[in-house]
């Protein structure tokens, strides 16, 4: 007995679509376009227009993002007063005075969803920018003092609120920062962490 799989069989003509932020998907041609895409100028089975969206769409991050991680490439913040010029004192020293600007540590191209799953795997990177060259601090994240109930990841609003312990140039500190979704950049400081005199056996 032959059996008909054409109801199996998938013979919808689809277009790549396009939104504001440039980000691709399919929709069938026979629908009118949801609000906010348009057409980008390719049609043919889902598995064609798949592939022409894997070719075409190299950088995953919205148009909005890439905008203003160049922004803050062209034009970083210069301090008046960088932690880096003041003498006589350790990078530490400088690090637990005050606010200092930070932004998130990510690889070029980063983007929020990779923050929120740093934050998951409970390990963040932040960078201190007004130090010479800059520092990079990585952390395991200490949830119940860090803060995500203002946070609004989906649609990259709010700020959240991270704190963890880690060892630098020898002395246990803890990073304290509170990061703008919408810019991955903030304010944070360090905190030393005082430490019991252990006796040893």
């Amino acid at each position: 007995m032959s059996i008909n799989n054409s109801e199996t069989v998938d013979t919808t003509v689809y277009d790549v679509v396009l939104n504001h932020e440039e980000q691709y998907s399919i929709w069938p041609t026979y629908k009118d376009l949801p609000s906010g895409w348009s057409q980008a100028g390719k049609q043919g089975t889902k598995d064609e227009c798949l592939a022409h969206i894997k070719e075409v769409w190299t950088d995953m991050r919205p148009l909005s993002l890439r905008k203003k991680m160049e922004e803050l490439a062209k034009t970083p913040p210069a301090p008046a007063s960088p932690p880096s010029a003041q003498p006589g004192k350790s990078l530490v020293d400088r690090l637990c005075e005050g606010s200092h600007v930070v932004e998130v540590g990510l690889r070029p191209g980063g983007t929020l969803k990779q923050f929120k799953e740093s934050i998951d795997r409970g390990y963040v990177h932040l960078k201190f920018t007004e130090t010479k060259g800059g520092t990079d601090l990585g952390f395991h994240l200490d949830r119940t003092s860090s803060d995500f109930e203002s946070a609004d990841f989906e649609n990259g609003k709010g700020t959240v609120h991270v704190e963890g312990g880690l060892t630098l140039d020898y002395e246990k500190v803890r990073c304290v920062a509170d990061i703008e979704l919408s810019k991955l950049v903030g304010k944070g400081h360090l905190v030393r962490v005082e430490t019991r005199g252990i006796s040893a056996a």
